[in-house]
């Protein structure tokens, strides 16, 4: 038998490979959690230098259960993000925030429940994408987030030079030459978020969450991994084995971080957000995670927070349909374990 095709190596070398990092109980687990730590940090790539948040705030408004700022901030030179920060009207300020990003949808619009084109009220509606109403609606500030290549913030390059079905491929393949990840300029952008809030008196950022579907659940997981001040993660449709996932489907440039597989399985970086709570969502019937892979990562998850002590803190919750966020599963999971 002739085996001309790529993948066929890959696969060779995947059902062979032993993560040099993979969680093993019988070692100490403190210092294997700051060998992780580190190997992640390092995989994930060049972080650039803080820079002055320089928040300009273009718009306020007020909305029967809310009221809206539009802004923007800077996170380093020639990268702007803008994003809106929703303050309930009910309760008892400051409040805790979600940070919501959206995946690979038309951009963050979504979350804030307002189509734009074509098919986003179908997906607003249908796929639960409207992140920041919702987590309004749960009592909580949302800092609607705008991710890099999405959005507002697609590739502005003229028609000519882009040629990628993908808007965040260009961008992400550009930034591994710069020895950089799109996951980790995104995790980034979140990091300075968080610092841009403390500006909002109204909003409690000692009590942060951040939530999202898709490639928004990517960065989700990575950001619990490497922002300690996230205090619950609940990323959703991303959580899966490396193996299962972007080892076998395809997907977009955006989720790979080079050489990750040599060190780590997915539910290896959960040691980094425990002890902290988190939430994996899953569709039972998504064909990009598949369940198989998501429960068999989730059992690695369950083992590490019990190793750590807190077996309690971790939760998987699935939907009985496809690729989306299940809100009505979710947030309950989300309330209970948070505790605000």
């Amino acid at each position: 038998m002739k085996t001309f095709a790529p993948e066929t190596c890959h696969e060779h070398m995947m059902d062979h490979l032993k993560p040099v990092l993979g969680f093993d109980p019988k070692r100490p687990y403190g210092i294997w959690r700051k060998k992780v730590d580190k190997k992640l940090r390092e995989l994930i790539g060049l972080l650039p230098e803080k820079v002055d948040p320089d928040i300009r705030i273009e718009f306020q408004q007020d909305h029967p259960e809310f009221h809206e700022r539009r802004l923007v901030f800077a996170t380093e030179p020639g990268a702007d993000v803008p994003c809106h920060l929703l303050v309930p009207k009910k309760g008892n300020a400051p409040f805790p925030v979600v940070i919501c990003v959206q995946g690979h949808s038309t951009g963050m619009h979504n979350s804030l429940g307002r189509p734009k084109f074509e098919k986003d009220e179908e997906g607003i509606i249908k796929y639960s994408r409207d992140f920041g109403i919702q987590a309004v609606r749960e009592g909580y500030a949302a800092l609607v987030m705008e991710q890099r290549c999405f959005g507002e913030r697609q590739d502005s390059r003229p028609p000519e030079l882009r040629s990628l079905r993908r808007t965040c491929d260009h961008a992400s393949m550009v930034a591994i030459a710069l020895g950089r990840t799109m996951i980790g300029e995104r995790v980034w952008d979140v990091s300075r978020a968080i610092d841009m809030m403390s500006a909002f008196p109204e909003v409690d950022t000692s009590r942060v969450g951040c939530m999202g579907n898709s490639g928004g659940g990517t960065t989700t997981y990575f950001a619990g991994c490497l922002e300690p001040r996230i205090s619950v993660s609940m990323p959703s449709c991303f959580v899966c084995t490396f193996r299962g996932c972007i080892g076998s489907i395809d997907h977009c440039a955006c989720n790979y971080v080079p050489n990750i597989m040599q060190y780590f399985e997915m539910g290896d970086l959960a040691c980094l957000i425990a002890p902290r709570p988190l939430i994996v969502v899953a569709g039972l019937q998504d064909n990009i995670f598949p369940i198989a892979e998501v429960r068999k990562n989730f059992d690695l998850i369950q083992s590490i927070y019990a190793k750590a002590g807190v077996a309690d803190k971790c939760r998987l919750v699935v939907g009985e349909s496809g690729h989306q966020f299940y809100p009505q599963l979710g947030w309950p999971a989300f309330r209970e374990l948070a505790q605000w």
